[in-house]
Protein backbone atom coordinates (compact mmCIF):
# COMPACT_ATOMS: atom_id res chain seq x y z
CA UNK A 1 0.00 0.00 0.00
CA UNK A 2 1.29 3.46 -0.85
CA UNK A 3 2.75 5.52 1.95
CA UNK A 4 0.40 8.34 2.94
CA UNK A 5 -2.76 6.76 1.58
CA UNK A 6 -4.15 5.75 4.99
CA UNK A 7 -3.79 9.23 6.56
CA UNK A 8 -5.34 10.84 3.49
CA UNK A 9 -8.36 8.53 3.48
CA UNK A 10 -8.79 8.69 7.25
CA UNK A 11 -8.49 12.48 7.13
CA UNK A 12 -11.21 12.62 4.50
CA UNK A 13 -13.55 10.65 6.77
CA UNK A 14 -12.75 12.86 9.77
CA UNK A 15 -13.23 16.02 7.70
CA UNK A 16 -16.64 14.77 6.56
CA UNK A 17 -17.57 14.03 10.17
CA UNK A 18 -16.60 17.55 11.18
CA UNK A 19 -18.71 18.99 8.38
CA UNK A 20 -21.67 16.89 9.49
CA UNK A 21 -21.39 18.19 13.08
CA UNK A 22 -21.23 21.89 12.20
CA UNK A 23 -24.89 22.69 13.00
CA UNK A 24 -25.11 20.85 16.30
CA UNK A 25 -21.64 21.48 17.81
CA UNK A 26 -19.95 24.32 15.90
CA UNK A 27 -16.78 24.61 18.00
CA UNK A 28 -16.15 20.87 18.14
CA UNK A 29 -16.95 20.60 14.43
CA UNK A 30 -14.32 23.22 13.60
CA UNK A 31 -11.70 21.31 15.60
CA UNK A 32 -12.59 17.95 14.03
CA UNK A 33 -12.72 19.51 10.56
CA UNK A 34 -9.28 21.08 10.99
CA UNK A 35 -7.79 17.90 12.38
CA UNK A 36 -9.11 15.90 9.44
CA UNK A 37 -7.96 18.49 6.94
CA UNK A 38 -4.46 18.41 8.42
CA UNK A 39 -4.36 14.63 7.93
CA UNK A 40 -5.46 15.00 4.32
CA UNK A 41 -2.68 17.51 3.65
CA UNK A 42 0.00 15.46 5.40
CA UNK A 43 -1.12 12.27 3.65
CA UNK A 44 -1.03 14.04 0.30
CA UNK A 45 2.49 15.28 1.02
CA UNK A 46 3.57 11.71 1.80
CA UNK A 47 1.97 10.45 -1.40
CA UNK A 48 3.77 13.07 -3.50
CA UNK A 49 7.13 12.47 -1.82
CA UNK A 50 6.81 8.71 -2.20
CA UNK A 51 5.91 9.05 -5.87
CA UNK A 52 8.90 11.27 -6.59
CA UNK A 53 11.30 8.99 -4.70
CA UNK A 54 10.22 5.85 -6.52
CA UNK A 55 10.61 7.43 -9.97
CA UNK A 56 14.44 7.62 -9.67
Amino acid sequence: MREGLIPAVLGTAVTASGAALRNKYPMAAAAVFGFGLAHVVLGAIDLVEHRNRSSF
